[in-house]
């Protein structure tokens, strides 16, 4: 009798154990290489620098004549792809996007490169007199997103945020390769991103719009097309954090 009570608890405890154990599909390949585009090696850098804010009309003036320089030199494998102030959220902000053509070497080579340009030392020099913080992260860009091209203006552009929850990545991916086909009519879709190095788990959707009253006729159209609600009920769940910036493209930028 013991032992058959024993053998019950035992069952019983393993049961209850497989209700609370989430069993995994084991993967056959990093998520990196599922979700990027595989007939480019382009690696993004995204930098958000927070300027002091009696600083921010130096800082631009600044940026405006030195990171032309660097996007226009042929022997550096990089492109700025994007340069803006926040005009609502954060505040008294830059936000740059580059491209490495050619991925993790490119990096490399860049940074190397710049080390040994005196006029970007000194550049990097005054620019941190005017910040208060700064952060980047490296990107990959999503294979069913638009390629980031430049475009004429006037725009605005929203770089929406999002912090998944870890491990989630391969179902955002999955829900928005369908979602986007409810956001191109009006051809506002730019880029989208996943973090490689930096914060983790982070995606990023930039979106171009006329004003700001365009992007919500834009947003609010979404919701009448059918689908739509259903995608952005099953990615809520996936989101831990999320955040807009509406940003306004400096005039070196090829995003305008």
């Amino acid at each position: 009798r013991g032992l058959g009570s024993s053998a019950r608890s035992a069952r019983e405890d393993s049961w209850l154990k497989s209700l609370f154990v989430r069993k995994v599909d084991p993967r056959k390949d990093a998520h990196s290489n599922l979700l990027a585009k595989r007939e480019t090696s382009s690696l993004y850098k995204l930098q958000f620098h927070n300027v002091k804010p009696e600083c921010l009309e130096a800082y631009n003036k600044l940026c405006q004549e030195v990171l032309p320089k660097i996007h226009e030199e042929k022997h550096y494998p990089c492109a700025l792809v994007g340069t803006w102030n926040t005009w609502y959220g954060e505040q008294d902000q830059a936000v740059h996007l580059w491209r490495y053509e050619g991925g993790y070497p490119a990096l490399n080579e860049v940074m190397s490169k710049l080390r040994q340009n005196k006029e970007f030392t000194e550049f990097r020099k005054e620019r941190g007199n005017m910040l208060l913080s700064r952060k980047n992260q490296l990107l990959l860009e999503f294979s069913f997103w638009n390629e980031p091209v430049p475009r004429d203006g006037p725009n605005i552009y929203e770089l929406r945020s999002y912090q998944l929850r870890p491990g989630t990545m391969i179902e955002w991916g999955n829900y928005w390769a369908r979602a986007i086909r409810f956001r191109q009519d009006s051809n506002e879709a730019v880029g989208g991103f996943f973090s490689q190095i930096g914060q983790l788990y982070m995606v990023h959707h930039l979106w171009a719009y006329k004003d700001l009253q365009t992007r919500d006729n834009i947003r609010n159209a979404a919701w009448h097309k059918p689908g739509w609600d259903e995608l952005v009920y099953y990615t809520v769940p996936l989101i831990q954090e999320m955040e807009s910036r509406i940003m306004i493209p400096l005039k070196i930028s090829p995003l305008q």
